[in-house]
């Protein structure tokens, strides 16, 4: 199968754990406020006992998963994603999460991120056996994971961040909890979030964690792999990484405008850059409920000076 090496990048992924609450419509519900973030596909895995169950489907959230298909997702763990890509036809076999299977261990797993030497380990997990349902880079980062030369997770983590080049957020649906993952250069965003006493939620965004109820405890570090389960949040492998470059585009593009970004709202970081990008370009700043707009003339030779 013919590997996709398109951008798509730009996605929404959820994990929740609770004893007390059902994980699956919570995920759906957290997906909901991650909408903005792919608007191509969506799906939920859960882990109900040893047995993974997943559903995914093409559309919009609420379009893509119904009532009938949350029923059928039950246990105490569950992951989501929205997907979204820049380019290229939409296909139900690169939708998220995906199953994954190796010697010793079966997971589901949702990635946010475009992993740049994907072919080239694609082409290496062949040789190992391992064989590709999908176009995807996901599908690679969970062959790597399932098929590592290593038994415990913290050294699967390890060799997994040691391989990877690019950008990615996961959730990882495993028998020992859901484990949230964010590469070493922390491109894109993952956040822990606490629902109740005894639940937590992964996040790319903190708008999730509103729409839920729950409380935001913290965004995970770059190069940080974290585990939620009965015994709490538990950091279990943190990358040494002194460079980080977290993406612009998530500040004034890709965030919802009331998500929080390093402790402030994506709303004031996009308002602070309009101001100086309005100072850059000779622009005049109006005040909200001004009289004054700029005529047609002003806002081509402000474009004009931008460009």
């Amino acid at each position: 199968m013919h590997f996709e090496d398109k951008l798509m990048e730009e996605c929404g992924v959820v994990g929740v754990y609770s004893t007390s609450q059902e994980v699956s419509k919570l995920v759906f519900f957290g997906l909901y406020a991650l909408q903005h973030r792919g608007q191509e596909s969506a799906g939920i895995a859960s882990l109900d006992g040893d047995q993974i169950n997943i559903f995914t489907s093409m559309g919009l959230v609420s379009q893509a998963i119904h009532g009938d298909d949350l029923l059928k997702l039950k246990g105490d763990k569950a992951i989501g994603h929205t997907r979204y890509s820049t380019t290229g036809s939409s296909n139900i076999r690169n939708a998220q999460p995906i199953i994954s299977e190796g010697p010793q261990i079966k997971i589901a797993l949702a990635h946010n991120g475009n992993v740049v030497n994907a072919k080239d380990i694609r082409e290496e997990l062949i040789q190992w056996g391992c064989s590709f349902s999908s176009g995807s880079d996901t599908e690679i980062i969970a062959s790597l994971l399932t098929h590592s030369p290593h038994s415990s997770w913290p050294e699967r983590i390890s060799y997994l961040m040691r391989r990877l080049k690019g950008a990615y957020s996961l959730t990882v649906l495993t028998k020992e909890g859901i484990i949230g993952i964010r590469d070493p250069l922390g491109v894109r965003p993952l956040c822990i979030g606490n629902l109740d006493e005894e639940g937590f939620i992964f996040a790319s965004e903190t708008c999730a964690l509103d729409n839920l109820g729950a409380k935001f405890i913290r965004e995970i570090e770059p190069g940080e792999a974290v585990l939620i389960n009965e015994n709490g949040v538990q950091t279990i492998f943190q990358f040494t990484e002194t460079n980080c470059n977290s993406c612009i585009f998530e500040h004034i593009y890709f965030a919802r405008p009331d998500s929080m970004i390093k402790g402030k709202c994506a709303y004031e970081y996009r308002k602070k850059m309009g101001e100086e990008l309005a100072k850059e370009t000779g622009a005049k700043l109006i005040a909200v409920g001004s009289d004054h707009r700029m005529n047609d003339n002003e806002v081509l030779s402000t474009l004009t000076k931008y460009l």
